[in-house]
């Protein structure tokens, strides 16, 4: 039979000790705040206002109206119009500019007279992503500018308008405004909720053991499941106090809302969270060192969480063994939780898998923490 008196003693045990240790605290407000406005503001996986710089050896108004086009697109900004191609390259060596435009002698005349025009886009690729993005960012401007030539072409001709066989309407059916905060702020809390959970609990149960404590513990009529819950329950209040403080800032700061359930989200939480505490709880008492306890922690969740779990780096994209290890990443399901309930706005009908495996791995970190303190004499 539990005893609620046993669980009690233990959390005020823990919440004493917790709040007259300022490392704790720290860890526990100020690093979740902190990665909430460092994530939220610095982290942007959004790309625009390219730093451009321009050689226009043509120099004419339609070349000069080709790059005004240029510098009005969000995604281009206008740096510097330079004299030579010798001075674009110390500018992209230098990383003052990311992509440069040359336009060759006599390419309105070649304009004028219907023959092939090239103009030079010279792109920094040192970052493939941030390139690649950028390229496709010029492919479209490019294609946009040739339909505007063509209709001032047939204009000039007389000839009868043609319509393209196929007319593409994109809508986007998630994230409209393709902002990329409105899918980081949710993994941030997944982050937190590591940081907390995990983290913290990792240090409890080997910090017993390095006072000398763990003996005492064990001559008390204590079960391991009691001493767990009474270990446990105070980061889990804390850490569902930084849930609600991160989404209350991402929804004022950055306008992400939840579309749907408000109690979903809760729910999700709760069982990420119980994992989280689980699997600190778990490392701490294998361990039995505060040290080592905590570099195992930073490998086996604060990593993951951010580098294996679709946060930051697609899943897709990495490789088959690395795609199998995302499968035992908590962070993994919890994001996927959250992804659907603040951007997609789909309920427990779609998700209900996510909460069945979270809850599998709560289990059976639950059962592993039992086992290893009755191990040790618990």
């Amino acid at each position: 039979m539990v005893s609620l008196t046993n669980i009690q003693a233990i959390a005020r045990k823990e919440y004493f000790h917790l709040i007259r240790d300022f490392r704790s605290l720290y860890l526990a407000f100020f690093i979740p705040l902190l990665l909430i406005f460092m994530f939220g503001y610095a982290l942007s996986l959004d790309v625009d206002n390219v730093e451009t710089v321009v050689v226009d050896y043509d120099n004419t108004p339609l070349s000069r109206d080709l790059i005004r086009k240029l510098d009005a697109s969000p995604y281009f900004e206008i740096t510097h119009w330079l004299p030579n191609t010798q001075t674009l390259t110390r500018y992209l060596d230098r990383g003052e500019a990311k992509l440069g435009v040359v336009i060759p002698a006599g390419w309105t005349k070649d304009m004028r007279a219907d023959r092939e025009a090239p103009v030079q886009f010279i792109l920094d690729g040192s970052d493939p992503n941030y390139a690649g993005i950028s390229r496709g960012y010029i492919t479209s401007f490019v294609e946009h500018y040739n339909q505007h030539m063509l209709v001032d072409y047939i204009n000039r001709h007389g000839l009868a308008q043609i319509k393209p066989p196929i007319e593409a309407r994109i809508r986007v059916w998630f994230n409209e405004e393709l902002e990329s905060r409105y899918f980081i702020v949710p993994g941030i809390i997944a982050v937190i909720i590591m940081i907390v959970g995990a983290l913290l609990t990792s240090l409890v149960i080997a910090r017993e053991y390095e006072n000398g404590t763990m003996e005492t513990i064990r001559s008390l009529p204590i079960r391991a499941g009691e001493f767990l819950a009474g270990k446990a329950i105070p980061y889990f209040f804390i850490a569902m106090m930084d849930v609600f403080i991160a989404v209350l800032m991402g929804q004022v700061l950055f306008g992400t809302i939840i579309k749907s359930s408000f109690w979903l989200m809760v729910l999700a939480s709760t069982i990420y969270l119980s994992v989280a505490l689980s699997l600190g709880l778990l490392i701490s008492s294998a361990t039995k060192s505060q040290q080592v306890a905590n570099q195992v922690a930073i490998l086996a969740t604060y990593l993951p969480s951010i580098l294996l779990s679709n946060f930051v780096f697609p899943v897709v994209n990495m490789p088959k063994a690395l795609q199998l290890v995302t499968r035992v990443v908590p962070a993994t399901y919890y994001i996927d939780i959250l992804n659907g309930l603040y951007l997609r706005g789909i309920g427990i009908q779609r998700l209900w898998h996510d909460y069945l495996i979270l809850l599998a791995m709560f289990a059976v970190l639950g059962t592993l923490n039992v086992l290893v303190l009755r191990k040790e004499g618990l």
